[in-house]
């Protein structure tokens, strides 16, 4: 959730301060919205609540307490904090802006609608005013899509870019909406829009590169890849996405790696760790919740006696679902900018910076349960992984896991696909856990988000190591 506007709020706070204290709340309040932005937590929750202490019920105080409940992800408890601050202050339209956000992670999406309406509805004429109707107007039009309404998510999209022609994330937004109603070259002029907008992020022309294996325009797609690599020879991302063109494009060939580099994995998700929860969100991201329920399945009901590794745990997404069972709950991520937001949840007893494989070797028998959700496509080869889990776990321990699905009967172990993630046969999946010395439990077929307007599927994985899974390893 991005924080903008942080002198207005404060100004504004002054001003519906008798003046011998508007100054302090106004530099008190400025401080506390500036440790939030740049997601201190712990000094901003300090700070809010000092203001709350000296000026009880202060509005916008209340507001970004609100937000920060959200970050550490105390959701009932942000809806509440922002709706009392809404009954004083109805027509701030950045609160109510938020008010959508944490309303949509809540899963209740006609009340976001509601909130993003009036986020427009007050948003004004002025320059920052005008900013936030456009924040707005593309949240709206990512939930009218989410919600497939996509005629109605085109009028938002297409609304915002009108008050806002150099807004990227507006014409990112409207290339999917356009994609998923059929109309393929209006999907990617867009798209094209927005990478002129975003020239440096990596996202964006990473998406492109996916919207054309979508159409089946390999030639074309590893065409720009390579162009891509004549300007940045190396880059990891480029790399890689050409690995996966080549995979599909008749005539090429070349060795598919066995698993995604480091660095693409660092790059990737570093570029967009700010906006990753509310991109999976309008995905219908269901992963997390898959794994925390085949956890239970094997393990009985939260009783806060497991020691957990949260295995690619990315801003935390599992961390209120694993929560409750863990004694001690760690996480692992190769990138920095994710872990920063798993951090601000404030759940988890100790987080790395490392790569999967390497940090559950180095960490034996040192926990009951190893849970990942979706981290595992970005490897092909799984042996290394499921081996590294038995290394980890203790005798009995839990290992539950998500991973995208070949279809039955398919000819490979696994594939490399458009998107740079890797599709698994179950076979293979059942035969890499018994070779690490894992009983299996269950592999279900699930969808675990949509892309493209498509389900993805996927199988949800669930085993137990062996009293001699692991030895020797």
């Amino acid at each position: 959730m991005k924080l903008r506007n942080t002198a207005a709020a404060a100004a504004t706070a002054a001003a519906a301060t008798p003046p011998a204290a508007a100054e302090e709340l106004g530099r008190a309040l400025a401080a506390a919205i500036e440790h939030l932005r740049e997601e201190r937590i712990d000094e901003a929750e300090p700070a809010l609540q000092a203001i709350l202490k000296r000026w009880p019920a202060q509005p916008d105080a209340t507001h970004y307490l609100g937000v920060l409940r959200h970050t550490q992800g105390r959701i009932d408890e942000a809806v509440s904090l922002i709706r009392q601050s809404l009954a004083a202050t109805p027509d701030n339209s950045n609160a109510w802006n938020n008010l959508g956000n944490v309303l949509l992670l809540a899963g209740r999406a006609e009340e976001a609608a509601d909130a993003y309406e009036q986020a427009v509805k007050f948003a004004g004429d002025g320059e920052d005013m005008s900013a936030q109707a456009v924040r707005a107007l593309s949240n709206l039009g990512v939930l009218h899509r989410k919600l497939h309404r996509l005629d109605r998510s085109e009028l938002a999209l297409r609304e915002a870019v009108r008050r806002e022609p150099d807004f990227a994330d507006g014409w990112y937004n409207l290339s999917i909406t356009l994609i998923q109603l059929g109309r393929i070259p209006e999907g990617l002029q867009a798209h094209s829009k927005a990478v002129a907008l975003w020239p440096e992020d990596l996202q964006s022309r990473q998406e492109v590169v996916r919207a054309l294996l979508r159409l089946g325009e390999n030639e074309r797609a590893s065409r720009l890849l390579r162009e891509w690599l004549a300007e940045d020879p190396g880059n990891a991302v480029a790399e890689h996405m050409l690995a996966a063109c080549l995979a599909g494009t008749a005539g090429e060939t070349g060795a598919v790696p066995a698993r995604a580099s480091d660095d693409y994995v660092q790059q990737v998700f570093d570029s967009f760790a700010a906006s990753f929860d509310t991109k999976l969100e309008s995905l219908g991201y269901r992963a997390p919740g898959l794994v925390i329920r085949a956890l239970q399945d094997l393990v009985g009901a939260p009783s806060a006696e497991l020691d957990i590794v949260d295995a690619g745990c990315g801003t935390g997404l599992c961390g209120p679902g694993l929560k409750p069972f863990a004694r001690r709950l760690a996480g692992c991520d190769l990138s920095e900018g994710m872990l920063r937001r798993a951090h601000s949840r404030g759940l988890y007893d100790v987080l790395h910076q490392a790569e999967l494989v390497f940090y559950l070797r180095t960490q034996p028998l040192a926990f009951d349960a190893v849970v990942s959700a979706d981290t595992l496509c970005y490897f092909g080869a799984l042996e290394e992984a499921c081996a590294g889990a038995a290394t980890t776990l203790r005798p009995g321990g839990a290992l539950v896991f998500t991973v995208e699905a070949l279809p039955e009967g398919a000819a490979q172990p696994y594939r490399l696909q458009a998107n740079g993630r890797y599709a698994h046969g179950r076979t293979y999946v059942e035969e890499s856990l018994a070779a690490a010395g894992f009983e299996l439990r269950d592999v279900r077929a699930e969808t675990l988000r949509m892309e493209g307007g498509e389900p993805v599927p996927g199988w949800l994985v669930s085993a137990v190591k062996t009293a001699t899974g692991g030895a020797g390893r």
